[in-house]
């Protein structure tokens, strides 16, 4: 077993050394202002991007090097025990009901239904978030009710409508798995405990990477990654689509919470978003902004899966949202053509990461 000291740094692809010269040619050459215009020369963006006085950092490729905080190190043996925790049905109550059961591999890490189903058939109000890139974010949760992946990991074990089970007893019916004896034993040097499954299944999310993506490619040099639509789509994301205000810098998102106006479906009347976290009344209503890395896997879109299609959302954007006294002012009327939706949503699809190789693994007994 690998040391605790050596930090597995999640590299995924020969294109590393290229994607951390690329970000240095980015820092070299400096913050622009004004609105950026992508070209067809294949250069990748940078700097930065200003629109109507608003100014954020430009999109650019994915670092392939994941944040890993001091206190939880990756290597092989912990990521392979969160894996299994990961797709282990006994974190719930019924046994039945794992974290890849809302966020399934086969569908982005992410739930295709429009809101998620828990133990015992009970309807969730919000739509299960990809884990793609979740390493990367500051905050998780559609309200960013969790400060880290530990702790998102853990929430919903003890959530009355997803996985209903309690932290106490979860740990106590892992804790007569011999397998799970064994592993907790080598990994952590202790029993079967919170702590460990928290910093096991936050380990193995941080190796979930969307990344090498057409537009990856295209910043990166070659010119034929990307085709004419996606390159005029790439324009418009940067500049008349406004898109680059709440999905900016390398993973697409600034983790900034926004309320769009979006209509709400599903099982709740009300859902106050980010307010029920801050109490602040510019919350109310206001979600996470997610990543637009393979965006073309995690449908239905938006906080309760209202938008069944990227072209659905990109309409609703158009036009300036939905209605909402606490709308966000970054939301403005966009006055796309139809060709120029077309195009925008070929840009999106151009986001869509290298497939990851995967393998289920076998749980212990």
């Amino acid at each position: 077993m690998q040391s605790q000291q050596e930090v597995l740094f999640m590299v995924r692809s020969n294109a590393t050394l290229r994607l951390i010269l690329a970000l240095l040619v980015l820092c070299a050459f400096g913050a622009g202002s004004g609105s950026v215009q992508a070209s067809s020369s294949g250069h990748a963006p940078h700097g930065i991007v200003t629109i109507d006085g608003v100014t954020v950092p430009d999109v650019g490729p994915l670092p392939t090097v994941v944040p890993i905080p001091s206190s939880n190190l990756n290597y092989t043996a912990k990521i392979e025990l969160g894996k299994q925790l990961y797709f282990d049905g006994r974190l719930s109550k019924n046994n039945a009901i794992s974290c890849a059961f809302c966020h399934n591999p086969g569908t982005g890490f992410a739930d295709p239904r429009q809101t998620s189903i828990g133990v015992g058939g009970g309807v969730g109000g919000r739509q299960s978030p990809t884990v793609y890139n979740t390493g990367l974010n500051h905050v998780q949760f559609w309200d960013g009710r969790a400060r880290s992946l530990e702790e998102q990991a853990i929430g919903p074990i003890h959530n009355p409508v997803e996985m209903a089970e309690t932290h106490e007893h979860v740990v106590a019916k892992l804790g007569k798995i011999k397998g799970y004896q064994q592993q907790f034993k080598a990994v952590f040097g202790t029993d079967v405990n919170l702590q460990g499954i928290a910093e096991a299944i936050a380990a193995y999310e941080r190796t979930v990477l969307s990344t090498n993506s057409a537009f990856d490619k295209y910043v990166l040099g070659d010119q034929k990654a990307m085709d004419d639509a996606a390159v005029r789509g790439m324009a418009l994301f940067r500049g008349k689509a406004r898109c680059i205000l709440c999905h900016n810098g390398p993973n697409f998102t600034d983790n900034q919470f926004h309320n769009l106006g979006v209509p709400q479906v599903g099982p709740m009347k009300e859902d106050l978003g980010r307010f029920v976290v801050s109490r602040a009344e510019k919350d109310r209503g206001a979600f996470k902004t997610p990543t637009l890395r393979s965006i073309t896997e995690t449908a239905p879109y938006m906080h309760d899966g209202a938008f069944r299609t990227l072209e659905e959302v990109v309409e609703f954007m158009d036009q300036g949202g939905g209605s909402n006294p606490n709308l966000s002012p970054l939301v403005k009327p966009l006055n796309l053509t139809a060709e120029e939706k077309r195009d925008l949503v070929a840009f999106l699809k151009a986001l869509a990461g290298e497939p990851i190789p995967f393998s289920m693994p076998k749980l212990p007994k």
